[in-house]
């Protein structure tokens, strides 16, 4: 398959987690998706991943691991990383640069935090390491449509909070058409998910992280704040920052130069 993409599944407890890798290098690159896992997993998505972060494929052995597909109520960003780093020692994997994204990279920042022996280096995108008000206000909302089976509003309001505006207002004719297409059977999953967004708060441990620490942000971010990445920045000793003017929740997607970014780093 395409860059040596496939479709993987492993248990873990008692249920199991998808993933998918691709690539064809000997180090290891963990990518870890933010809360939208919680909507569809990356279950029979190895093609477009792959194609997606292409230019990792060369010199790395990517994987993109899912949560666990069953959840219990609690759940913590902190318990997905425990269970991220029993995934990746029973895969094998001695270390890892790792890149996590929104939820994603709260759940890095407890991998780096609680298994600093796995994580080589860190790369958090669009993210925050604890609360604050635009996080709250937006996190609350659709946890309250999603209590409402509302998951329409939850899709349209995702699109308008995660894009910038030219990219919303291209996409909004065919919101409604979208959301019915991808709506999933349950929101169980998400609630869970966006409460333990709510109640992520690193804070206090994220100065003991090692390694290199890459923050990339965006300056129009409606989703964690614009002012997130400039703390975690502060807190964690030597790290490196990297904002894009103009772009909000989505720079990972939108940013053209965004990967090329990542991989600098990476390389560095």
């Amino acid at each position: 398959m395409f860059y040596n993409a496939k479709n993987c599944n492993i248990k873990i407890g008692r249920t199991d987690m998808d993933y998918i890798e691709f690539g064809y290098g000997e180090k290891s690159l963990i990518m870890i998706p933010g809360l939208g896992d919680a909507l569809k997993s990356v279950k029979g998505t190895a093609f477009s991943y792959s194609f997606m972060y292409r230019i990792f494929a060369k010199d790395y052995k990517v994987y993109v691991f899912s949560r666990k597909n069953q959840i219990e109520n609690g759940y913590t960003t902190r318990d997905m990383a425990a269970d991220l780093a029993t995934v990746i020692k029973k895969l094998g994997i001695q270390k890892a640069s790792v890149f996590g994204v929104s939820q994603g990279g709260m759940i890095a920042q407890y991998l780096a935090i609680d298994y600093p022996e796995l994580v080589e280096k860190l790369v958090l995108a669009v993210t925050l390491c604890r609360p604050n008000k635009i996080s709250s206000r937006v996190l609350s909302n659709w946890i309250s449509l999603a209590d409402q089976n509302d998951f329409k509003d939850i899709f349209v309001d995702m699109a308008e909070k995660i894009y910038t505006p030219k990219r919303a207002k291209m996409q909004r004719p065919f919101n409604h058409v979208l959301s019915a297409y991808m709506k999933p059977k349950s929101l169980n999953n998400f609630i869970i998910q966006a409460t333990a967004c709510m109640t992520h708060d690193s804070s206090a441990l994220i100065h003991t992280i090692q390694c290199p620490v890459l923050i990339v942000g965006g300056d129009e971010d409606k989703v964690v704040g614009e002012n997130a990445s400039e703390e975690m920045v502060e807190l964690i000793n030597g790290s490196r920052l990297k904002i894009y003017k103009g772009y909000g929740h989505s720079t990972y997607e939108e940013a053209k130069d965004f990967n090329f970014q990542v991989l600098k780093f990476l390389h560095a």
